[in-house]
Parts: C-alpha cells; sequence; structure tokens
C-alpha cells in the first residue's frame, strides 16, 4: 500500500519496476551461489515430481546458481505403474538410482550432504517426499522422517540457510521445524481445485502454521528461513505451477544475501514523466530497498536529495 497521496498507475508502475528490478538483481548477484536440491526417486506417484524438479533447475540455472543433487540410498516404499496408478507387485527400485535419472547421472548420496558446503537447500514434490522421504502418505501427522532428511533439514535451519520445499514437500519441515509457517495452498478442495486441501491439517496438527497461498505464490517465513510454494498440490496450467516454483526459488536465492536488492534502480521514463511537475530533479528517481530478508520491506523513492514517495510491500 502505498504511504503518499499519489495516481494508482504511479503505484502499479514503481510496483512492476520494482518487481522486475528485484527478478534481475537476484539473478546477477547469486552467481555461485551453491544450493543442494534433494530428490525422492523419479515419477510423480512413487517419487520425485519431474516437472517440478526440472523447473526447479531451470530458475535455479537462470539464477546462476551451482547445483548439487542428492537422494538417500534407501529403497522406495513401493513402485507405482504410472500408466495405471497401481502398485507393482515383487518389484524394488532404489531411491538413489532412479533419481539419477533426472539428475543425468549426476547424484550424490543425501547421507554425503555437508551443509558447510551449501548456501541453500530445496526440495521438491511429488509422493516421494511423503513416501521415501517420510511416512507421512501412510501415517500422516504421526509420520517419521528420514534420519538424513531430517539432519539436512535442522542442519540447514540451525546455519540459517535458506530451505525452500514445495508440492506436499513442505510437510517434511513442519514436522523438523517447530512452528515453522508453510503453504500448500489452500485450506479448502473448492470442487478439486485443491485436492489435497486436507494436507493443511495435517500441518497445523504438527504444530506448524498454515498460509494460504496462490499457485503462483510463494510464501517467505523469515523467521526460519524457509520458503515454500504450492505446486501440483493444485489442479491448475503447468505455466502457473512453473512460475509459482520461480518465486521459491528466487526468494530463496535472495535468503541467501540480504543486500541483494539494496542497489538502487532508476525509475522508467514514464513514471519520470508522471513526477516532472511534482517534484525537483525528477530525472534522478530512484528506488532504494531493504528487500524480503531485510529488516523492513519498505520501497524509498527519492530525488537524490528528498525522500519522495514510501511504499510498503506486502509479500
Amino acid at each position: 500500500m502505498c504511504s503518499a497521496q499519489v495516481e494508482p498507475y504511479l503505484c502499479t508502475c514503481l510496483l512492476l519496476r520494482y518487481t522486475a528490478a528485484a527478478q534481475f538483481h537476484a539473478t546477477s548477484n547469486c552467481s555461485g551461489a551453491k544450493v543442494a536440491v534433494v530428490l525422492s526417486g523419479c515419477g510423480v506417484y512413487d517419487g520425485t515430481e519431474i516437472h517440478e524438479a526440472s523447473a526447479i533447475l531451470v530458475h535455479l540455472s537462470r539464477g546462476g546458481a551451482e547445483v548439487q543433487m542428492f537422494a538417500p540410498d534407501v529403497s522406495q516404499m513401493h513402485v507405482i505403474d504410472h500408466g495405471k496408478g497401481q502398485p507393482v507387485e515383487n518389484e524394488s527400485r532404489n531411491v538413489l538410482s532412479e533419481s539419477a535419472r533426472i539428475a543425468r547421472g549426476s547424484i550424490t548420496d543425501l547421507a554425503k550432504l555437508n551443509v558447510s558446503n551449501h548456501d541453500a537447500v530445496i526440495f521438491p514434490g511429488g509422493f516421494g517426499a511423503a513416501k521415501n522421504l517420510s511416512t507421512f502418505a501412510i501415517d500422516g501427522k504421526d509420520c517419521k522422517v528420514n534420519k538424513e532428511v531430517e539432519r539436512v533439514l535442522k542442519d540447514f535451519h540451525d546455519a540459517g540457510k535458506p530451505i525452500g520445499l514445495c508440492c506436499i514437500s513442505p510437510v517434511l519441515a513442519a514436522k523438523v521445524l517447530p512452528g515453522v509457517d508453510v503453504t500448500v495452498g489452500h485450506e479448502e478442495e473448492e470442487g478439486g481445485k485443491w485436492p489435497y486441501a486436507g494436507t493443511t491439517q495435517a500441518i497445523t496438527a504438527l504444530g506448524a502454521k498454515h498460509t494460504v497461498k496462490e499457485v503462483t505464490e510463494a510464501h517467505v517465513d523469515k523467521k526460519n528461513k524457509v520458503v515454500t510454494t504450492p505446486a501440483f498440490m493444485c489442479e491448475t496450467k503447468l505455466h502457473l505451477i512453473f512460475d509459482g516454483i520461480g518465486a521459491m526459488a528466487r526468494h530463496s536465492l535472495m535468503g541467501i544475501s540480504p543486500t541483494l536488492l539494496s542497489s538502487a534502480y532508476p525509475l522508467p521514463t514514464a513514471f519520470q514523466r508522471g513526477w516532472a511537475n511534482k517534484t525537483p530533479h525528477s530525472a534522478n528517481l530512484s528506488i532504494q530497498s531493504a528487500g524480503i530478508w531485510g529488516p523492513t520491506d519498505t520501497l524509498t523513492l527519492t530525488n537524490g536529495r528528498s525522500l519522495v514517495l514510501q511504499l510498503h510491500v506486502m509479500n
């Protein structure tokens, strides 16, 4: 919301410019950030959701991050025939070996993940998070989390490093990190649009907080440095899920460095013209921000000499 009386289109212009600048700045300043991505197999019904994993890798690549993929060296809970949606009898697969399909062979045992070697960790969704990384699919709020997954979550949390999760995987944080604030989308099914809305009840039963978000949004728990997005918890178009995962990836990268949005950006010409008769030196107007991980979320518009406008950005 604006803290000064200005034309709505000017506020809109400023916020649009801020969004574009923030994304560009996050990309240009995260080069070399080392991010661990933890997989749970290959395939939505018994492992990692492949579209989610791919989207995460694309957005991290665009953000300039160096990615290393991990998975636990354990057997899957079961194997699902994805064409029939039914378990395959008398077949067993290894989570690490199956995850290597997504990683194009470059996969490491999760037991070897050392928090000191990485700046952030991200968990894609898929039923593997609820079946192979935990027993949530069977036990709900009484589930157990794989010991290496639990260790990694606690290590990154204790180190104050960002943890990103999407789809069903936020239940892992809800189980391991007391009082964490996450999202898996909406809390009602709404005619089938949110078919897994019941998950929110389990999250709150675990002592965590659930915040309602749209599929294109990410929720940031600043206190715990946990970033979540609904992804395929919503029945919707793929590009919307891709956008939400992008928001989660960007916020995770931004959490690595609180100063990512600290630089000033020139305002677009149209905005400057709009202010030309209202403030002196309008050609030098610029935006400064503490960023979402900073102490405030206030955008300050200055002309190089004095305050022109402040806006408070609602995440």
